[in-house]
């Protein structure tokens, strides 16, 4: 779907405040009720938007350790059961098929750096998992960070 520059206002807009109703940003982006809300219900329809939803931060609740873990899987269970079988451990936050050494790679969410052991030895007892290699995240300066590539494409 092509965006343009309003497109990019109103989703930056909602970001920023996101408890805001269309009738509040319509007035500040000096546009028509309608317009916004036609504008946001075509962005989630064409998948601009994915997602209208509270963001949990891990670190907020008792998980401050995070770290991205490259696992090579067994080749008979195929990406799609493995990623089934990871989904059903809490602390896997993300899966990825990714080309490279390895299968998959994954972002998962620790109470501790011992605790992170528990959670790789998890991944690797559902026996898809046939070797993990982790690194963890020692400072996070930016994620999720979506909203500078959607203003980028609405300006061409």
């Amino acid at each position: 779907m092509k965006v343009d520059e309003l497109d990019a206002r109103i989703v930056r807009l909602f970001t920023d405040e996101q408890r805001m109703n269309v009738l509040e940003a319509s007035r500040i982006l000096k546009v028509a009720r309608a317009t916004v809300q036609a504008r946001l219900d075509r962005m989630v329809a064409s998948g601009v938007i994915g997602q209208w939803a509270p963001h949990p931060e891990p670190r907020a609740f008792g998980f401050p350790v995070v770290a991205f873990c490259s696992l090579t899987i067994n080749q008979d269970s195929g990406h799609d059961a493995v990623a089934a079988a990871l989904a059903e451990i809490p602390e896997v936050l993300e899966v990825h098929t990714v080309s490279g050494d390895s299968d998959l790679m994954a972002r998962v969410a620790a109470r501790s750096n011992s605790d992170l052991q528990r959670v790789l030895d998890a991944v690797t007892a559902t026996r898809a998992v046939v070797r993990s290699s982790s690194v963890i995240v020692l400072n996070t300066h930016f994620e999720g960070r979506t909203l500078p590539l959607l203003e980028a494409a609405a300006r061409g």
